[in-house]
This record gives structure tokens, C-alpha cells and sequence, in this order.
């Protein structure tokens, strides 16, 4: 499962705990944010709540299969977030998507090595390494996204 472990690593890296390729995660970029911050639209940009529950959405999706359950996610929903109209909507998501991340990097954990290499529900999904890489590429995709729009949020003369 030495393969397995590392995509583990990569996953909790963009997410939870790492510092290494982008010098920062999801954990640390959303943990001091307010709702009324998570939720600033500028210009056409998603706004950091948006993008929040959209990887959130892939994650949990793909846990269920990870889990035994159907791949019940569809790229057209991945946007649908419910209102964000309090801290405690936001502190919700926010959860969830560690939570989420979390269980999904402990079943990538215990993934056999072979496992990684069979398909994926269908073959037009690809493999279990491909969706495993997926979420990290795309995770890593929107945490940049994320950290800009930030930055502007925080830094309005930007």
C-alpha cells in the first residue's frame, strides 16, 4: 500500500495539513475567515464559499463510492450551494469539507495498491489512481483560486 500512502500524503497536503507544494491547504486558508468574507462575490469570480462546497462536492461523491455507495454526483450540481447566510452555515461547510477530506484520505489509506489500477464505477471514469489525482489536481486548481480571491477580499487595493 506504499502507493496508496503516497497519494494519502498528497491529498491531506492540499487540504488538511500540508505546506509543501503551494505553501498552504484548504484548512489553513478558510479557518479564519467569516461568512460574510467566504461568501464576497468580486467581479465574476466564484465566490470562496462557492468553491468551498464544490470541492467539498466532488470529495464527499467520491467518498460514497470509496464507501460502497453509487457515484450519485453530477458536474452541472457542483456549484448548487445553499445559502451561506450565517457563521454557522459557513462554519458547517467548513466542517464538512474537513470531514469529508479527512475520510476520504483515510479510504485512499486503505486502499490496496492493486485497487488503485481497476476502474473506476465505469471505464469512461477512468482508474481509482485517475480520480484519486483528479481531486488533488483540482483541489490544488481552486485552493490557488481560493488564495487570490482572498487576498483581494483582505487587500481591497489589489
Amino acid at each position: 500500500m506504499e502507493n496508496s500512502a503516497k497519494l494519502t500524503n498528497r491529498f491531506r497536503e492540499v487540504l488538511l495539513s500540508g505546506k509543501w507544494i503551494a505553501n498552504t491547504n484548504y484548512k489553513d486558508q478558510l479557518s479564519n475567515l467569516t461568512f460574510e468574507q467566504a461568501t464576497t462575490k468580486i467581479g465574476s469570480f466564484n465566490s470562496i464559499a462557492a468553491l468551498t462546497y464544490h470541492i467539498n462536492y466532488y470529495t464527499a461523491g467520491i467518498l460514497n463510492v470509496f464507501e460502497g455507495g453509487d457515484l450519485e454526483i453530477r458536474d452541472k450540481y457542483s456549484f448548487d450551494m445553499p445559502p451561506i447566510k450565517s457563521k454557522e452555515d459557513w462554519d458547517k461547510l467548513f466542517n464538512d469539507l474537513l470531514t469529508n477530506a479527512e475520510k476520504f484520505a483515510s479510504q485512499i489509506e486503505l486502499t490496496p495498491d492493486e485497487k488503485l489500477d481497476e476502474v473506476f464505477v465505469d471505464e469512461k471514469y477512468g482508474t481509482y489512481r485517475r480520480n484519486i489525482e483528479g481531486m488533488i489536481e483540482h483541489s490544488y486548481y481552486h485552493l490557488g483560486q481560493i488564495s487570490l480571491i482572498k487576498k483581494m477580499i483582505m487587500e481591497p487595493t489589489i
